[in-house]
């Protein structure tokens, strides 16, 4: 084999290894289109069980349209919010901003008291024999 083929292959060697270990990367996809928005539409926030969050609905783009794409429930992230999807407006452009966690710096976490125990019998309560 010729050294600038051996060269060549080992280089193309490399790049591919250090493709595969390289760091993941967060896809962020942007859009930019000339068309607004619709207002967002009223949506009723449903009871949210413990530890989740509501992430609101808002206007996607289908490549040529905007297309609601309904809320939903999403595990909470502790001591962060929810910042939601929104349309922002730059040289009569508009650009989507995927909704995200943010980090919450006042967050404080909940503190609870403990209930004493009253060896099985409710406040109130008299034991029958």
């Amino acid at each position: 084999m010729k050294p600038k083929h051996c060269m060549r292959k080992l280089l193309l060697s490399l790049s591919l290894a250090a493709g595969i270990f390289a760091a993941p990367a967060y896809a962020q996809v942007s859009f930019q289109i000339n068309l607004a928005p619709p207002p967002p539409q009223y949506e009723v926030v449903p009871m949210i069980a413990p530890g989740y969050a509501w992430a609101p609905g808002y206007w996607g783009w289908s490549g040529e349209r905007h297309v609601w794409v309904r809320g939903r429930t999403i595990v909470q992230r502790e001591g962060y919010r929810w910042a939601p999807d929104r349309w922002d407006e730059r040289d009569r452009t508009y650009y989507r901003t995927a909704g995200h966690w943010e980090s919450d710096r006042g967050y404080k976490p909940a503190k609870f008291k403990k209930e004493k125990n009253h060896g099985g019998r409710g406040r109130g309560n008299k034991h029958r024999d």
